[in-house]
């Protein structure tokens, strides 16, 4: 039907080689894909190939998450700095709930949004597990997310993460003057056999960055919060001193 080998589709399929944009367009016509979902798959297959990109989030679970979703399922370590929210990896049903709705999103697509991220944290307990360094800001685990109850949940449910054999969370104390982390957050990701991305996430848009240059800004950059963060035992002290 669509006048290709098997074996290019098979090449598609295994990742080892890119369609054109014209060809995804066939396949999609094919399958009779149309709408929304037709105008999201091409605009990944038109910019597939730029080292960068960028793209505001759709009313929907955002195009991006799912760029996350497969970064986090296919990495062996993840890099991520928090400055004023815990990182999504690490946060508690009740404290996820609470950020989505207080973002001013309806309660169907939060509920949405709450069963995806929940489902990422998989990522964390499985029989493998990423190796997950989390620099978190003091600020963050001060800084009233839904309620005080709530947030005391949270902040115990990271001193029991802090416990796993595969996390290491150091939070990086306030009040120590400025540095470049507090420009914003950011998540690196590391894989085996592709080149490391950078995930920069802002209110209404977001980037990857793969570029050379680029991540090893962030790379540096990491380690400049790991110089300023609290060993991992002083860490969990001041978790649990939080959570009284």
């Amino acid at each position: 039907m669509l006048e290709i080998t098997p074996a290019m589709v098979s090449q598609w399929e295994l990742a080892t080689r890119l369609p054109a944009p014209e060809q995804v367009a066939r396949i999609l016509g094919t399958l009779g894909v149309t709408g929304k979902r037709y105008d999201q798959i091409m605009f990944l297959a038109r910019h597939v190939r730029d080292p960068n990109w960028l793209d505001a989030s759709p009313p929907d679970i955002p195009a991006p998450l799912t760029g996350v979703i497969e970064c986090e399922r296919t990495a062996f370590r993840i890099t991520n700095w928090a400055l004023l929210i815990i990182p999504g990896l690490l946060q508690t049903p009740d404290y996820a709930r609470a950020q989505l709705t207080d973002s001013g999103i309806n309660v169907e697509e939060a509920d949405i949004r709450l069963v995806v991220r929940l489902e990422r944290q998989k990522v964390l307990t499985t029989e493998n597990p990423v190796q997950l360094t989390a620099l978190i800001s003091e600020m963050a685990i001060r800084e009233l997310v839904g309620s005080e109850d709530i947030m005391s949940d949270q902040v115990d449910h990271l001193v029991m993460m802090a416990d796993r054999p595969n996390i290491s969370l150091r939070i990086v104390p306030a009040g120590g003057g400025y540095h470049a982390g507090k420009v914003g957050l950011f998540t690196m990701y590391d894989f085996t056999e592709a080149p490391s991305t950078v995930y920069l996430e802002h209110h209404h848009a977001s980037a990857f960055l793969c570029d050379g240059e680029g991540i090893r800004a962030y790379r540096k950059l990491t380690k400049l919060l790991a110089g300023k963060a609290l060993s991992e035992d002083a860490s969990r002290e001041l978790l649990r001193e939080v959570a009284r």
